[in-house]
């Protein structure tokens, strides 16, 4: 790995930081080195707050070192002026000496306009280093912008026999390890979709407990609005979309969308899109989760299976014929990963 690759690396690194915090925004690092050392850093940390560039630059004590200074960043510097301005004039105002890029942005404000203004200025940019990490670092941001949609995680956990309840019941198929990781995946999530039937069968809250994190967006899809607006999806601990036929409107939290049930799926990615939900997963459940694998809508796939547990008799989880590029082990769990992303 050349030195380029080693601090885009780490630009990747400190963006990660702040993963389920800055949307609408992406993730992105930023690394300032003089002579081989590194003499400042900074990660964009939310939506409205300073960017990594900037951040990156504050932390320099000594300013001077800066026109002698390389700045590398994991995605190309913005070009327009949002809630703060932009860090490609900044970029070319402090006059760096060269500016080391990992992906560009394919965002219509910036796309390659960050580049030209620090090149025009007669700054020597590099673009595209480690550029796969940095596209997968962004994989939400770049599937919102690209294919107008949120970035689609499909989640269930089935027992060694392939249910995904006892009896058609709610049942415990993941360990108390497992459930860590699940909350995880909720706070590192922007929303979190589930069907009339598993809001029925499970009363979820659909909340980060067991860690610290943000709640993820809930969306309900109650066409005919038969969850009780007593369940626990109704409480005041999230933003809540309720997708239905009946009623649109605001309710505190709540906001309730009319939708058509004829063409689903594309009517729901078109609402997630017109709200910026960048990424959700979709917990169920079978018919729901079954409508996104028939439709090949996914993104990544997480199944947790409990090889031990016999179920007998339930709900048979959906049906997925695909290999799984990773498998972790959380005790008597199987987390498998499978992608349909890279």
């Amino acid at each position: 790995m050349n030195n380029d690759e080693l601090y885009i690396k780490r630009c990747i690194e400190l963006a990660q930081k702040a993963l389920g915090n800055t949307y609408p925004n992406p993730l992105v690092g930023s690394v300032i080195v003089h002579n081989g050392e590194i003499i400042g850093e900074g990660y964009h940390h939310k939506a409205g707050e300073n960017h990594a560039e900037i951040n990156a630059i504050n932390s320099v004590t000594n300013k001077e070192l800066i026109p002698e200074s390389t700045i590398y960043v994991s995605l190309e510097p913005c070009a327009h002026y949002g809630k703060t301005p932009p860090c490609a004039l900044k970029i070319k105002e402090l006059g760096f000496k060269k500016v080391v890029i990992g992906a560009m942005d394919s965002h219509d404000k910036v796309n390659g306009k960050g580049k030209k203004i620090i090149q025009d200025a007669g700054i020597e940019v590099i673009s595209g280093i480690l550029e796969d990490e940095c596209i997968r670092l962004n994989k939400r941001f770049f599937t919102y912008h690209e294919k107008k949609r949120p970035y689609i995680i499909l989640k269930w956990a089935e027992s060694g026999d392939g249910f995904l309840d006892k009896d058609f019941k709610p049942t415990a198929i993941s360990n108390k390890l497992t459930n860590q990781f699940v909350h995880q995946l909720r706070a590192d999530e922007h929303a979190i979709l589930v069907g009339t039937q598993t809001a029925l069968n499970d009363n979820p809250s659909l909340t980060v407990r067991n860690l610290e994190g943000t709640n993820p967006v809930r969306i309900l899809i109650d066409f005919d609005l038969k969850v009780p607006e007593n369940f626990n999806i109704y409480n005041n601990e999230a933003r809540t979309f309720v997708l239905n036929s009946i009623k649109e409107g605001h309710e505190g939290n709540i906001q309730f969308i009319k939708i058509e049930k004829e063409n689903f799926l594309p009517a729901l990615m078109q609402v997630l899109y017109k709200e910026q939900i960048q990424s959700v997963i979709i917990e169920g459940g079978r018919f729901t989760l079954k409508q996104f694998i028939d439709s090949s809508l996914w993104d990544e796939t997480i199944v947790i299976k409990n090889e031990n547990l016999k179920l007998e008799n339930g709900t048979k989880a959906p049906k997925f014929d695909f290999n799984p590029y990773k498998i972790e082990s959380f005790r008597n769990n199987d987390i498998k990963f499978f992608s349909n992303y890279f």
